[in-house]
């Protein structure tokens, strides 16, 4: 006995010290999957946080009486005024080039900043006002060191004539950086400094309350008959076939599904949360039945028997006990498949949510973008300030998907019931 146990101390050895191994790569691996996860949220991060900045310039604004008619404040020609208060301020820009130049200091915005400001106002007629306005994406890029003044001049788009009236507005105090609220209130802009997510983060949250709305009550009832009433038969094997297959297919597909069915054949709205909700629910349906069917096999038997034992019908044993008990896995399978849902671009594409949406829409039949779309747009503009765009709206996606995620966990935890 005692040589028995001599002879087997090596291979005992060798498999506590593989299993050591096998336990120290399992940790290496997460450490390598947490590394890299720090590293691209930190990077994306670092690109993002400029966009949360945004410059503006005072500016004296004479609002001259003349050209501004009482009875018509909305149709003035703001931007003549702008600009006279630009070449006020900088009154040795003489030739016309370096005027041009000088105008695009602020952005396209500030004329109708000054009208609103008037029309809210219209006493300020005939006096001169300190005013702050939105600079142009160039003057941001700058101030935010993302536009090296040591770079050639044929390399940047900012001169050292605009380099110098840009260092003079700072050491005068009419140039700082705020915090850029617009980035979150307003809609999608041609101009950068002015483009915000409101608009698609509207739109991609009326297309996930479609998708919810439609996909989780046909996905839990679709699996509770599946599982429990269908008789098990080739058409029954061949329906479990083809939802597993669904589950794989490409995003695009389901597209353009909804292209030939929802937008030709229907006539539904095109660009619109309803169509992209109906979409996103046709291609999260498998995700939900084949989690939802295997939240009901891991209900006991003996629940059911239970049930039935007691004088139960079939339904009341299935709505009664078993789906309550099942409710926490199938909200998993929600979950997974609204998470899907949320970062898709591609079948949102075919269905025209492409299309440059800078309107916050009010309902899931107006038109509206979403903002993996938006990103996918932002992300093919030229523009350097939109790349801090795209960023900061990578962020807010994961925010949200996050969000979304804790909500449906504390709803599975207050619906679990132990067996």
């Amino acid at each position: 006995m005692t040589d028995h146990f001599t002879k087997m101390t090596p291979e005992l050895k060798r498999r506590l010290r593989n299993e050591q191994w096998f336990q120290w790569m399992g940790r290496g691996a997460i450490f390598v999957a947490i590394a890299f996860l720090l590293v691209m949220v930190s990077t994306i991060a670092s690109m993002g946080v400029g966009a949360l900045r945004q410059t503006h310039i005072e500016l004296s604004v004479f609002l001259d009486p003349q050209k501004l008619d009482a009875t018509r404040l909305h149709d003035a020609d703001y931007g003549r005024l702008i600009k006279k208060a630009l070449r006020s301020r900088f009154a040795n820009v003489t030739k016309r080039r370096d005027k041009r130049k000088l105008y695009n200091l602020v952005s396209s915005q500030a004329e109708y900043t000054l009208r609103d400001l008037v029309v809210r106002s219209p006493s300020l007629r005939g006096q001169t006002i300190n005013i702050w306005f939105t600079a142009s994406d160039d003057v941001d890029m700058l101030i935010k060191g993302n536009i090296a003044s040591s770079t050639d001049e044929t390399q940047r788009r900012i001169d050292h004539r605009e380099a110098s009236w840009i260092n003079d507005l700072i050491s005068k105090g009419q140039l700082e950086s705020r915090f850029n609220s617009r980035f979150f209130w307003s809609g999608d802009s041609r101009e950068p400094e002015l483009a915000g997510i409101l608009s698609a983060f509207v739109g991609s949250l009326f297309s996930l309350l479609v998708c919810f709305g439609l996909s989780f009550p046909l996905g839990i009832f679709a699996a509770i008959y599946l599982e429990e009433f269908a008789p098990k038969n080739r058409w029954s094997a061949f329906i479990e076939v083809n939802i597993n297959n669904l589950a794989a297919v490409p995003s695009i597909v389901f597209g353009l599904l909804g292209l030939a069915v929802f937008l030709n054949a229907f006539g539904l709205p095109r660009s619109s949360p309803l169509v992209g909700g109906m979409v996103l629910a046709l291609m999260t349906l498998p995700t939900i039945i084949i989690a939802s069917r295997a939240a009901l096999r891991a209900v006991p038997p003996s629940i059911r028997e239970a049930a039935l034992g007691i004088g139960a019908s079939p339904i009341q044993t299935v709505f009664h006990h078993v789906a309550p008990l099942a409710l926490p896995g199938m909200l998993t399978g929600a979950i997974v498949g609204m998470a899907r849902a949320l970062g898709e671009t591609a079948p949102l594409l075919m269905i025209g949510m492409v299309a440059f949406v800078a309107d916050v829409p009010n309902s899931i039949f107006e038109p509206a973008t979403a903002l993996p779309v938006q990103i996918f747009l932002w992300a093919d503009s030229p523009e350097r300030a939109f790349l801090e765009k795209t960023s900061a709206a990578i962020i807010v996606l994961l925010c949200f998907l996050i969000v979304m995620n804790l909500a449906a966990i504390l709803l599975r935890r207050k619906f679990e019931q132990r067996y």
